[in-house]
């Protein structure tokens, strides 16, 4: 058995089918269905069952064991919202939550794959999963920075793989119920056959207008570097998940116009909250998951970007 939390969300669902895809459908999925939307993501999956996660952790806590051998525990499961302030809601989710299931899964020898974020190094601009370039800037960032802090100080008594993975900025399929929270991608795509304009926002921190650049990471890439640790249980380790290349969102802009063929762009003032709290670039520094022997092309946008378009065409509601 498998055991995805967080297994109806983004990256999650696109976990259990790429599990799917190797003929394993021996998967509990955990997660919170308060927002109903997400079952879509989960209906085309097999799964052998489903528990809330209230439910599974009252279970974890009573000394629960599954039926069957669990093979891994991949932990998708957090609140991801940036623009979240409630330090108290953040830190039961993300982080003592992040800590009974690694404690569960060290007492059992169950290999554990756990989100973290690259929101833990703030403003940058260096990208590299040390400790001196690690600045959180809101409460998101500090929680899952503050987990990756626990992890290391367990690292010699560890007794099974323990991998944290710092995704850059995910973008793919079966994202459509995070609303605001959903790529450029996404946006720029839904912008475009709403109207035929996009918009993009104005210079800021010294960048011209929609020349901010991010790590654009297809959830492709991210479910192929977890399988290839499932392969691979000797590996631990906190490691960046990103192409290693940082391209502007004008890029973006410009794969989704070429996609479709048509569309124009608009630059819109750079918002007064967002000031002093925005990522205007990011770069993950990968040279520690290639030292581990990770060897896979990542896709820049020009062909992550048409690819998820093609998708989001082909699974229209």
């Amino acid at each position: 058995m498998y055991i995805i939390t967080g297994g109806a969300g983004f990256i999650g669902s696109n976990m259990v089918k790429a599990l799917n895809r190797r003929g394993i459908t021996d998967i509990l999925v955990v997660d919170d269905l308060k927002q109903g939307q997400k079952f879509r993501n989960l209906a085309g999956c097999d799964i052998a069952d489903y528990l809330d996660r209230h439910d599974f952790l009252a279970r974890l806590r009573t000394g629960w064991q599954p039926g069957a051998k669990v093979e891994a525990l991949v932990h998708e499961g957090a609140c991801s919202a940036t623009t979240e302030w409630d330090g108290e809601f953040i830190m039961a989710n993300n982080y003592e939550y992040s800590k009974e299931l690694l404690h569960w899964c060290q007492a059992r020898a169950v290999p554990f794959i756990y989100a973290s974020s690259a929101s833990v190094y703030g403003m940058g601009p260096v990208f590299k999963e040390e400790r001196q370039y690690e600045h959180p800037i809101n409460m998101y960032a500090f929680s899952k920075f503050q987990f990756d802090q626990y992890v290391r100080r367990c690292w010699a008594s560890l007794t099974s793989q323990v991998a944290g993975l710092r995704y850059f900025n995910v973008y793919g399929p079966r994202e459509q119920h995070k609303g605001a929270m959903a790529s450029v991608a996404f946006h720029f795509h839904n912008q475009l056959l709403a109207g035929g304009r996009l918009r993009l926002f104005q210079g800021s921190d010294g960048y011209g207008d929609g020349e901010q650049r991010r790590d654009f990471v297809h959830v492709d890439d991210t479910v192929a570097v977890k399988l290839w640790l499932l392969d691979n249980p000797g590996v631990s380790g906190i490691f960046n998940v990103g192409t290693g290349l940082a391209q502007s969102f004008n890029q973006v802009a410009q794969a989704v116009i070429a996609y479709h063929g048509r569309g124009e762009i608009d630059y819109i003032p750079f918002p007064e909250h967002l000031k002093g709290s925005y990522q205007s670039f990011t770069q993950a520094d990968i040279s520690r998951l290639r030292e581990a022997g990770y060897t896979a092309a990542f896709m820049p946008v020009e062909e992550g970007v048409p690819t998820y378009l093609s998708w989001l065409q082909e699974n229209r509601a």
